[in-house]
């Protein structure tokens, strides 16, 4: 279920407008976390918003564990305000459905807007173990980020797409990751983005038998499975059942979840 710890926030950085990474030290969850975990985050002292905010782990470096998040509604204002030196109540590592890396000949990261970011985490990881083909897409130019951190990584190539050609290659990212599968054996795709894109990556990893897991966005309450609110439909052996993203997630077998 992760810990609850107060942990001070040491660098805050606006990425573009609207999205900001924070870095904060925090080793009972840094030692802990995996990719694909996330956090539930504390936004106000004052008890309104009341609920946490749950926000993908994007790095783990020593004791040190990043995440990036978009301003979207009051709470994640509220975070944004927060000033480098603060105190920030942190629950995590939360998500027993993480990625699973082991070695591989040639992986295929394909990922889309804020849907990035829990991928960076994972081509660390995978970084070594395998041949790594990433993909990012966005709207457009000005939604781009993390490209040079991606890049730094090492990677066997990096494709950046925008839907309306204002930056790098046009068009969507899947796209791309599909030509080269066709050209070359691929092992696996990881993937993680909005839900037209998983559905069209689980399909398309389906029906040409390439193994695939997805790191699932939704709505989620308590972050532990209580609140019941993420509610996903898990196939298994005998039949399909509810499950929850927060809980068997946010991680799956592409063809363990109907979407």
């Amino acid at each position: 279920m992760g810990v609850k710890v107060k942990c001070e926030l040491l660098k805050k950085e606006k990425l573009i407008e609207g999205i900001y990474k924070f870095s904060v030290k925090a080793p009972e969850i840094a030692k802990e976390a995996k990719a694909g975990q996330f956090l539930e985050i504390k936004v106000s002292e004052t008890g309104e918003p009341y609920l946490r905010r749950p926000i993908s782990i994007f790095n783990i470096d020593s004791d040190i564990v990043e995440f990036i998040f978009q301003v979207k509604g009051r709470g994640t204002q509220l975070l944004a305000q927060v000033e480098v030196g603060k105190l920030i109540d942190i629950m995590g590592p939360l998500g027993k459905g993480t990625f699973k890396v082991q070695e591989y000949n040639n992986v295929a990261i394909i990922g889309g807007g804020i849907g990035t970011y829990p991928l960076y985490e994972l081509a660390k990881e995978l970084k070594g173990k395998a041949n790594l083909n990433v993909y990012l897409g966005f709207r457009d130019k000005s939604l781009v980020t993390c490209e040079k951190e991606f890049e730094e990584i090492g990677l066997n190539k990096l494709v950046v797409t925008t839907d309306d050609g204002s930056y790098k290659e046009k068009g969507f990212a899947i796209d791309f990751m599909k030509k080269d599968i066709e050209e070359h054996n691929v092992d696996m795709i990881f993937a993680c983005g909005p839900l037209p894109m998983l559905k069209a990556v689980r399909n398309y990893a389906i029906e040409n038998n390439i193994p695939c897991q997805i790191s699932l966005e939704e709505r989620m309450g308590c972050g532990i499975g209580a609140c019941l609110g993420c509610a996903v439909k898990i196939k298994t052996a005998e039949d399909t059942r509810y499950g929850h993203v927060c809980k068997d997630g946010p991680v799956f077998n592409a063809s363990d979840v109907e979407i």
